[in-house]
């Protein structure tokens, strides 16, 4: 037994509360017996009068973080008062602190704690386990800490989209045949995020679908100022975006990610690869053949490949293509990665029309259908590829968003409730700005 002083109450650190004593029960549970320390603790609520007229006692158990390195039992004895003002209409109140406000059966500091668990990205079911309490005490912790941190995002000058997926795919019936058998529909369960690609926000929303309504509902729903700001909007080629991206925001610039576009170049490497092989040998490459054997080299940057790893597979395809339609789609593919890499020299206009030449040129001397068709798709996009390569703005950090995103996902085994995953979504992919914006400067002495 410890009788009170004011060392055990500097320890326990509950502001408006003092320790009177600790005791241990029989089963080794540790008891904290707690008395109010706070004279505004007896002021009413409601007319903010310090009450004299005591009523009763009452005893309640809040739940605290471990002290010591382990759970204790706090028990506080406090006061119930009566409230002889006229006219107030509260009878009754009971003493409150800081540290619990009336009602709550938790410590501020122990909620504020349940929110930091479940913002570093940990489930709530693991952090309530962890801490002895229930899983709705947990998620209320959440909901305040996403109201009170969560706020509008701000203007930014430019603005990143990308989708992920919410679920798995389902199938929907989607009408009948005409003998009789139902027509089924596959739905993705898309949901698209907003990045600010050159600030410190981070993810600024996320909305349901990835259709060009989706994007236009969310961007009408931001405040004009911020529309304004915008003048870059980083996409990947999807016809939605763009589409969304001109009727809502009609004076910023679309720039295209060169990641999906080196990926466009690697597939149409692997279809003439593909087609290649089928009309050879009638089947799909094997594991002998010198096309199938090198198809990872294939796909690997030039500067990637050590001289015998390049010879290797420059002799496998010409071995196994005679007609060389394979190596040409290789170096098509070589030619727009080096269109690419000019934005990470200045984006020079002489530079640029120079070596989109060279990739035109390439692709319509070749005569393959496969690289007619990635020219054309590269024509399509060129003005959105074209501030990419003279501004040089990636979807990098949408794509690193994605990976936070992807994380929360996985720790929580999967959401129901899109509130709920888009409130613990947002709280962990911006947790390192908020706390480092919340944290005071140190002067040194």
């Amino acid at each position: 037994m410890v009788d009170r002083s004011d060392d055990a109450s500097c320890l326990l650190g509950l502001e408006g509360l003092a320790v009177e004593r600790v005791v241990r029960t029989v089963l080794g549970v540790k008891v904290v017996q707690l008395v109010t320390d706070d004279p505004d603790a007896a002021r009413c609520p409601s007319c903010a009068t310090v009450s004299t007229s005591g009523k009763d006692w009452v005893l309640t158990r809040p739940r605290d973080l471990p002290c010591g390195g382990e759970f204790a039992v706090a028990q506080w004895r406090k006061r119930r008062w009566r409230c002889r003002t006229v006219g107030c209409p509260r009878g009754s109140f009971t003493e409150q602190v800081a540290a619990v406000p009336a009602g709550m059966r938790t410590t501020t500091r122990l909620r504020a704690a349940l929110a930091v668990a479940v913002e570093d990205g940990r489930d709530q079911s693991e952090v309530a386990a962890a801490h002895r309490v229930s899983w709705p005490t947990v998620q209320r912790a959440v909901i305040a800490l996403g109201a009170a941190e969560l706020v509008e995002p701000e203007p930014t000058p430019v603005l990143g989209m990308d989708e992920t997926r919410f679920g798995r795919p389902r199938w929907l019936p989607d009408g009948v045949h005409d003998d009789g058998r139902v027509r089924w529909r596959r739905t993705d369960p898309w949901e698209t995020g907003f990045v600010d690609i050159t600030g410190a926000q981070s993810l600024l929303g996320q909305v349901d679908g990835r259709t060009s309504a989706a994007v236009q509902a969310w961007l009408a729903a931001r405040t004009p100022q911020f529309r304004a700001a915008i003048e870059v909007v980083v996409i990947d080629p999807h016809a939605g975006y763009a589409a969304a991206v001109r009727a809502a925001l009609p004076d910023a610039q679309i720039a295209v990610d060169h990641f999906h576009l080196i990926m466009l170049a690697n597939k149409t490497v692997t279809a003439v690869r593909q087609r290649v092989t089928r009309d050879l040998l009638g089947r799909r490459g094997r594991k002998l053949d010198p096309a199938w054997a090198n198809r990872r080299l294939l796909l690997r940057g030039r500067e990637r490949l050590s001289q015998a790893a390049l010879a290797r597979m420059w002799n496998g395809c010409v071995d196994h293509d005679l007609s060389g339609q394979i190596l040409t789609a290789w170096i098509a593919k070589e030619e727009l990665r080096a269109l690419c890499a000019v934005a990470a020299r200045g984006g020079h206009r002489h530079d640029i029309r120079d070596r989109l030449w060279r990739f035109y040129r390439w692709c319509a001397d070749a005569q393959i259908p496969e690289l007619a068709t990635l020219a054309e798709t590269i024509e399509t996009w060129w003005p959105a590829i074209e501030v990419f390569l003279t501004t040089g703005l990636t979807n990098a950090r949408t794509e690193g968003t994605n990976r936070l995103i992807k994380q929360v996902k996985r720790a929580a085994c999967g959401f129901r409730n899109r509130e709920n995953y888009r409130r613990r979504v947002r709280l962990h992919c911006t947790r390192h700005t908020r706390r480092l914006s919340a944290r005071k400067p140190t002067v040194p002495a």
